[in-house]
């Protein structure tokens, strides 16, 4: 029987590649002279510091710029809102959407369920699993949820005849 899954990942080598080519403009270009603005790439977040907010809020332009040219969907950061720390600074920690949460899977399950396709969805971990007899119907169930236009950025992977 025909199937794929439907799954939100991240490629965090470009996301580690946007945030060095960030950083490295941050550190040369001249608006950002003195602020000492730090963008850097923890486990599962990036982390944006700056002396004030201004400079913050531009320094995340940059780094939204860099993803964007390195074809990371914005939709796969978690934006995190400017935080003032010690010493009059300012920081954002932006999270990093790896996978698909219970209830994210459960609303496109219940999307598939409601488009009345002749299919089978099935919520394995991170991943939503759709099945059916006809690749027709997957093809659709696809184009159906590229239409939805998701919080998340969803990829169609190991499809089998």
């Amino acid at each position: 029987m025909p199937s794929f899954d439907v799954v939100s990942q991240v490629d965090v080598q470009e996301v580690r590649n946007a945030v060095d080519q960030a950083s490295r403009e941050v550190g040369t270009r001249y608006d950002f002279k003195d602020t000492d603005t730090k963008i850097t790439l923890g486990a599962s977040e990036v982390t944006v510091e700056s002396s004030t907010e201004d400079r913050l809020k531009a320094a995340q332009d940059v780094l939204k710029e860099k993803l964007v040219r390195r074809k990371v969907s914005l939709k796969s950061v978690a934006w995190g809102n400017l935080q003032q720390v010690g010493g009059g600074r300012y920081r954002a920690v932006n999270g990093l959407n790896q996978g698909l949460d219970a209830e994210s899977a459960r609303e496109i399950s219940k999307h598939i369920r409601e488009s009345g396709l002749k299919v089978q969805a099935s919520i394995n971990g991170d991943l939503v699993r759709v099945s059916g007899k006809k690749r027709d119907d997957l093809q659709d169930v696809i184009e159906s949820l590229r239409s939805l236009d998701y919080k998340l950025p969803l990829q169609y992977i190991n499809y089998r005849e």
